[in-house]
């Protein structure tokens, strides 16, 4: 039995409007015990919505326009309903307790959404597969125009027409190699073709591009600049001249940053996560302080780019040298920094902003550029593993079970194979509405 789903899908109250959206078996009979009767699919209709009171005089809870789409055509594949409210918490709050206490019949129950569940029984009808749906989570938590326009291509299904391109050649080798499992005897399908293996090598080369890209977790979360160096190096000054926020503590006592500290800023459309840490000196007595500074060596590890504050040439490879405090006469200057700025004053930093853009941009995807995340490339490297032993095998059975485990990765990959713990992970990522 399938319950039927109601909750607010548009912006929470007070609005101009408020969208509520119904989805399930008994959809049509829910609109019907509101407006009385159902419009004209997929036709706005004005109704009184009103509910019974027990008595012969119903009440009255709004004048909305609804609108009603019989499945399977519909954004869940299932019976859908929409009444479009005035936007009130009131009115909202009311008609809600009005679709949660409707007695359908025992056959037709009904209840609030949960976060994602419309989403997941539009996947579950096989209105949209799982690379989809995932983008569809991307374009919901979208707040620059690349994650948003990464987000389109991956919603729009750009990298699932890719997969399935992919898994149509898979078939077609698994097709050549049963013929010869089944047909050895026949001479005339007892040979693979002779670009079979060179085919797969494409294929192989062509799933190697794919995993080179720039993945989706730089552009949802932000390239992560770190600000390293000793105490005193002017990292949290920095840090909060780029963020345009008095986010850190500044001072002038050594080890005042004792944690790590992320905010993420936009600059030029392109994300990032900029981190201050723990200044960086060896032999301090302060157990809070050892603590920092250890995190905050993890933190290099993780950083897609280290602004290094402290002596020349003593920060970690590929760091940028920041001369950070040129507005100081007390401060010993970098022969060759990349930067020189001041955070006191604004000087140089502009010009750091716009060479930190520049970064991004040649990080990220390029605008409209399908971004795949670590689940979809975790999955497109175990394809790629299996297709590379499958050039160097010539046992027809073994060569067959290599090209299955490619087809299972591509399976996986848009969601005809999955598991129940995944999807709970994903579509717990919507809100209640979606």
């Amino acid at each position: 039995m399938t319950d039927t789903i109601f909750a607010l899908s548009s912006g929470a109250p007070p609005a101009a409007l408020g969208v509520i959206r119904i989805s399930g078996p008994a959809a049509g009979k829910a609109l019907a015990a509101l407006a009385g009767t159902l419009p004209t699919p997929r036709q706005a209709s004005l109704r009184s919505l009103r509910v019974s009171r027990g008595t012969a005089q119903e009440a009255l809870l709004d004048q909305a326009l609804v609108l009603w789409f019989p499945g399977p055509r519909t954004a869940t594949g299932e019976d859908l309903a929409e009444l479009h409210l005035h936007g009130g918490r009131a009115v909202v709050r009311v008609v809600e307790a009005a679709l949660g206490q409707l007695d359908l019949g025992e056959d037709h129950p009904i209840r609030p959404a949960e976060a994602g569940e419309f989403t997941r029984r539009a996947f579950a009808n096989g209105r949209i597969d799982l690379a989809e749906a995932e983008g569809l989570a991307d374009l919901l938590s979208a707040e620059t125009e690349l994650q948003r326009r990464a987000a389109i291509a991956m919603a729009g299904g750009a990298f699932s027409q890719q997969v399935a391109l992919w898994r149509d050649r898979v078939l077609s080798a698994s097709a050549a190699v049963e013929a010869i499992l089944d047909f050895a005897d026949e001479d005339d399908v007892a040979v693979l073709p002779e670009l079979f293996h060179a085919d797969l090598g494409a294929l192989a080369d062509d799933l190697t591009r794919w995993l080179e890209r720039p993945r989706a977790e730089a552009l949802r979360e932000g390239l992560r600049v770190v600000l390293a160096g000793p105490p005193n190096a002017g990292k949290s000054t920095l840090f909060n001249a780029l963020v345009e926020d008095e986010a850190a503590i500044t001072a002038p006592l050594a080890g005042t940053t004792r944690d790590v500290l992320v905010r993420t800023v936009a600059l030029g459309g392109v994300p990032f996560a900029f981190i201050d840490t723990a200044g960086l000196r060896e032999g301090t007595a302060d157990g809070i302080e050892a603590i920092g500074i250890d995190r905050a060596r993890g933190e290099l590890d993780r950083a897609d780019l280290v602004l290094w504050l402290g002596p020349e040439g003593e920060g970690p490879v590929g760091t940028w040298e920041i001369d950070a405090q040129i507005d100081r006469g007390d401060v010993a200057r970098k022969r060759a920094p990349l930067h020189r700025v001041s955070a006191q004053t604004g000087e140089g930093l502009d010009v750091l902003r716009d060479a930190l853009v520049a970064f991004g941009r040649d990080r990220l995807p390029r605008p409209g550029d399908v971004a795949i995340n670590r689940r979809q490339a975790d999955l497109l490297g175990r394809a790629r593993v299996a297709l590379a032993r499958a050039q160097g095998q010539r046992d027809p059975l073994l060569l067959a079970e290599e090209l299955r485990v490619t087809r299972v990765a591509f399976d996986t990959l848009i969601g005809r194979t999955t598991t129940e713990d995944m999807l709970d992970a994903l579509f717990g990522r919507f809100c209640i509405g979606k």
